[in-house]
């Protein structure tokens, strides 16, 4: 099959599509063009994932139910951890994690990714490549394993990146109503990716190339990320000064131009924010020889947020005479974001830790979380009642997941500290804000 062939395929959604990868990035995607109508193979090399999900069950958090069941209720979509399916498939997305090992990038996905499904493609295949990057990989990287086996980019193979824009939890924005960007290794790539795209998306939009699409992606995550370091340096300035943070934010966001809001927190987690600007600080390390100083400064500014939170929950003890050395303390929510199930890189989890080896005794709850075993910490999520409530010494609202009974904790606790303002207007006297 040639590449003009596989544009009438994809037009009329005749083709197969294999996802390699199964998170929240690969099935999300995958239900996306089950539920358009094509044939979608998930690929994973965890058997429990795959054999949960072949069962029906959503195992993934950042993926809505709702769209998990909808797409398995087509019959479209399977699961295998076998690659070898991509010899069926006309267009194969790679979704695989790009993790940060040692403040550099670790690539070993994508290439493990490449490497097992280029053995299989056949002339005329679309490959994409989804997962956040450096500009440059798609070609440089992922390019010459998919070609180790003779077939050519651009000849045999059609090869395009897209990043994923998916915002787990957010009740607005979905797969469906995200724009996507798409940038190929060449303009049949690049129409190819795009074809395919706007029969899972509302809106693409086409770039010059690979390595503008994957620099777009940094600056997305990078642009978030040194905002929130700006408000997290503010909150710190603004409690030295005896200042709210957050009333200084609402009103500077009273105008109408020229400013968009972020706000403060224990930290910045999930998979994008704390990880993304290090490929860029990297690859501007590698190829210009020179620190990408801005992004550096805010990560360490942002590194730094969960031990000054843990230092101003000591401090507020401290004010009401309590040592933290046996304090009892609950943690409310240790997520990297409401409302999800997802704990990298979650600097709630780093406050308590903190709090721990300052000698406190540390609880948790979280309904998404039924145990965690990070940074030292071992414990189980418990059932939040009054009596417990009254009986800690602090309650700290880390992640105001919409199942807490925020009124319960304000009436209850004899401290709360509210890392997020989750209490607003509920604020009293028990209330220490960040």
């Amino acid at each position: 099959m040639d590449l003009e062939t596989l544009y009438e395929r994809i037009d009329a959604t005749n083709c197969t599509v294999v996802v390699v990868g199964q998170g929240y990035v690969g099935l999300s995607v995958a239900a996306g063009a089950a539920i358009a109508g094509m044939r979608v193979h998930g690929v994973d090399r965890d058997a429990d994932r795959v054999q949960s999900l072949s069962a029906g069950h959503n195992v993934v958090p950042g993926v809505p139910d709702s769209a998990f069941d909808e797409a398995v209720q087509t019959g479209n979509l399977t699961f295998t951890t076998d690659p070898s399916v991509v010899a069926d498939a006309q267009v194969v997305l790679i979704c695989v994690p790009t993790p940060v090992a040692d403040h550099r990038p670790d690539l070993s996905f994508v290439e493990g990714a490449g490497r097992a499904v280029a053995p299989h493609l056949q002339p005329g295949s679309l490959v994409i490549l989804e997962s956040t990057t450096f500009p440059g990989t798609t070609e440089t990287v992922l390019r010459p394993l998919l070609e180790e086996h003779g077939r050519r980019a651009g000849v045999d193979l059609a090869l395009a990146y897209s990043p994923e824009r998916i915002d787990p939890g957010n009740p607005k924005y979905g797969l469906r109503n995200t724009p996507r960007i798409v940038g190929g290794i060449d303009d049949a790539s690049t129409r190819l990716a795009a074809d395919f795209y706007r029969l899972v998306v509302d809106d693409v939009e086409a770039l010059s190339s690979c390595r503008a699409a994957e620099m777009a992606k940094l600056l997305e995550n990078t642009f978030r990320m040194v905002n929130i370091a700006l408000v997290n340096e503010l909150a710190t300035l603004c409690a030295m000064q005896d200042l709210d943070v957050w009333e200084v934010i609402r009103a500077a966001a009273t105008k109408p131009f020229g400013f968009m809001p972020f706000y403060p927190g224990p930290g910045v987690g999930g998979h994008c924010i704390p990880l993304d600007p290090t490929y860029l600080s990297y690859q501007s390390r590698r190829d210009t020889g020179r620190p990408f100083r801005l992004v550096e400064t805010a990560q360490d500014i942002n590194a730094q947020m969960p031990a000054y939170v843990a230092t101003r929950i000591v401090d507020a003890l401290n004010d009401r005479g309590i040592t933290i050395r046996g304090a009892r303390i609950l943690g409310l929510g240790v997520t990297y974001k409401p409302n999800v199930g997802d704990i990298r890189e979650s600097a709630a989890i780093e406050v308590l830790a903190h709090l721990r080896r300052r000698g406190a005794e540390v609880l948790y709850a979280d309904p998404y979380v039924p145990e965690i075993d990070e940074h030292g910490l071992s414990l189980s999520s418990v059932a939040v009642d009054d009596e417990l409530l009254a009986g800690v010494d602090c309650v700290a609202l880390l992640t105001p997941h919409d199942d807490f009974d925020h009124d319960a904790v304000v009436r209850a606790a004899g401290l709360v500290f509210d890392a997020r303002n989750a209490l607003g207007e509920r604020r009293k006297a028990s209330v220490v804000t960040l």
